[in-house]
Parts: structure tokens; C-alpha cells; sequence
């Protein structure tokens, strides 16, 4: 089998866990306790099902708890660790660093310590910050500064702000996230972020979240109903989110990748995990159909398409 690289795995730290519960984050978006993490556990689940390399990333509610100073330690405390992980296990893990938004100072200070100096595969951002999605001209410097530098984005959905109505008491992760990650990807859409910087690279998760079947719509508002008030408004929707990348993690079989093919190409698509936030036992079952399930195409699997992409987006997993 093809040893799989997976763009869509977590980690959490003991230190990071207490700031979060401290800035009462005790029950995170709405799941009933924190995950537990250590690199024995996944690379135990790694080995089990043939994943070569993991990239890291810190999930939801992010680093930043309403100080920004604070936000800057946390962001350079869970990016180093992460660096010694990919350090001590450089065929293994990789990872995307955390940014301390919305402190737009401290981003850039920490993309460039990140990438240049911890060697960074990419940078991690959620989905809202407070409310503010991603297209809003407050995070151009930051969207600017990436493109750049060819950093690849990787989304990670968030609750809204809106939770507790929208929510109706269940887990945010469950519905919410599926949303919010449409969401703020058709604010980068139509506010022209992708316009502004096309060749930046972008995986959004869980198969688009609603994307796939709501791209349809957001163009024809974009084209047809919106007019030039909008700045996406010089390319359509559908053509912009083909060019991005997805990540199949979560129950992607059978429906939703079907659905994402319908919208994206299949050299777009890339495989995760989402362990550990799923737990073991689920991610068991979720590897299991992906490798029972053939891709459209002949000769190839999930496993072969998805790890042939992620070399391609990410030229060191390569050497």
C-alpha cells in the first residue's frame, strides 16, 4: 500500500490545553472533554494504517483567547513544539503553524520565524476570528505575505460567534463547522482574495463542508444578483474553488466526496485523518472506506491520487 501523507492531523500540549480551559474553552466548541496526544499514540495509529507523514496543526479554538501578547507566547510555544516534533521525526511530521489572529503584527512576525526559521510546511488558520471571516480587508497584509511566499493555507473550521442560538445545544464540530468553513470560504470568494492572489495554495477541510453544493449558488448571487459591488465579481465562484485543494478527513464516503467531485478535480484532493479530535476507533472506520472505495479513474486508489498530490503541494515530502 502507498504510505499515505495526511494534511489534516492534530496535536495538542498540556500547556496549551490549561490556557484554554482557563480562557474557559472547558468544553471545546461544544465536545465533552480535550482530546488526549502523544507521539507514541500517533504513530501507533500512523504505522497501523500505512501513513508515512502526518503534517500537524493545532485544531480549534486556536491560540489566540482575547490577548494579544499572550496569543504571540502561546502561537511561538505550540510552533516550536511542533518544530522539535518534526525535528525528531523529520520522515513523519510536518506541520502547519499556528498565527496569533487577529493581532496582524504578530502574524507576520510569527510567518516569517515559522517558515524561515522552524520550517514550517504551511500556516493554519481558522475560519472566523471573533466573528470576522476571512475576506475582510483587515487580513490582506497577512493573505499578501503568504502569497508571497507561496505559504500553503490550511483552513480549519471554528464555531461562530452566533453558536449558541445556531448550535441548538449540540456539538459545533458536528454541523457548525460544515458552515462556517462554506462560509468564510465564500467570503474569500466574493470579497476577491482569490483574485488578489491566485496562485496561493489553500486546502479546505472536510471535503468543502457545504461547498460542493452550495457553489452553484453562491456564483449565480455573485454574477447575476450582486453586480461590481462585490470584488470577486471579475471571476466566478465555481472557477475559484476549482482551483483550490480538499481534504477528504471525516466521513467522506459514501456521499460527500461524490459531491466534491462534482466541484473539484481529483488532483485537488488530499487525505486527513482529523485524529486527534477523531478518535481512534472512528478514524479506523473512515481509512476503511476510503480504501474500499475506487477512485473514477483506472489504475490508481485514494491512496496512490491523494499521496501523488500532497507531493505535489508540499516539494519536501518529495525528497
Amino acid at each position: 500500500m502507498t504510505g499515505l501523507i495526511d494534511v489534516h492531523a492534530h496535536f495538542v500540549t498540556d500547556p496549551y490545553v490549561r490556557q484554554a480551559i482557563a480562557a474557559c474553552h472547558v468544553h471545546p466548541d461544544g465536545m465533552d472533554r480535550w482530546p488526549t496526544w502523544s507521539v507514541e499514540a500517533h504513530l501507533e495509529l500512523m504505522d497501523r494504517h500505512g501513513i508515512q507523514t502526518a503534517v500537524l496543526s493545532m485544531s480549534s479554538p486556536g491560540v489566540h483567547f482575547g490577548d494579544d501578547a499572550a496569543a504571540r507566547r502561546l502561537a511561538r510555544e505550540v510552533n516550536e513544539h511542533a518544530a522539535r516534533l518534526a525535528a525528531d521525526h523529520p520522515e513523519r511530521f510536518g506541520f502547519f503553524a499556528s498565527l496569533p489572529l487577529p493581532d496582524v503584527d504578530g502574524a507576520l512576525t510569527e510567518i516569517a520565524y515559522a517558515v524561515d526559521d522552524l520550517g514550517a510546511d504551511g500556516v493554519v488558520l481558522m475560519t472566523n476570528t471573533g466573528g470576522t471571516y476571512l475576506g475582510d480587508r483587515r487580513w490582506e497584509p497577512v493573505f499578501a505575505e503568504l502569497d508571497r511566499r507561496r505559504t500553503v493555507v490550511f483552513l480549519h473550521p471554528t464555531s461562530p460567534v452566533c453558536w449558541e442560538q445556531s448550535a441548538l445545544g449540540r456539538p459545533r464540530p458536528m454541523v457548525e463547522y460544515i458552515f462556517d468553513t462554506a462560509r468564510t470560504v465564500t467570503d474569500l470568494v466574493m470579497s476577491g482574495v482569490f483574485v488578489r492572489h491566485p496562485d496561493l495554495p489553500v486546502i479546505v477541510p472536510h471535503c468543502g463542508g457545504a461547498l460542493p453544493v452550495l457553489a452553484d449558488r453562491v456564483n449565480e448571487f455573485m454574477t447575476q444578483f450582486l453586480g461590481t459591488q462585490e470584488a470577486g465579481r471579475t471571476s466566478d465562484a465555481v472557477a475559484q474553488l476549482r482551483r483550490l485543494h480538499y481534504d477528504i478527513a471525516g466521513p467522506a464516503f459514501p456521499r460527500q466526496v461524490p459531491a466534491l467531485l462534482e466541484l473539484a478535480d481529483l488532483d485537488r484532493l488530499l487525505f486527513g485523518s482529523d485524529y486527534c479530535w477523531t478518535p481512534p476507533s472512528v478514524a479506523d472506520s473512515h481509512i476503511a472506506a476510503v480504501d474500499a472505495v475506487t477512485p473514477p479513474v483506472d489504475g490508481v486508489t485514494w491512496r496512490s491520487l491523494t499521496t501523488a498530490n500532497a507531493r505535489r503541494l508540499f516539494p519536501r515530502l518529495s525528497r
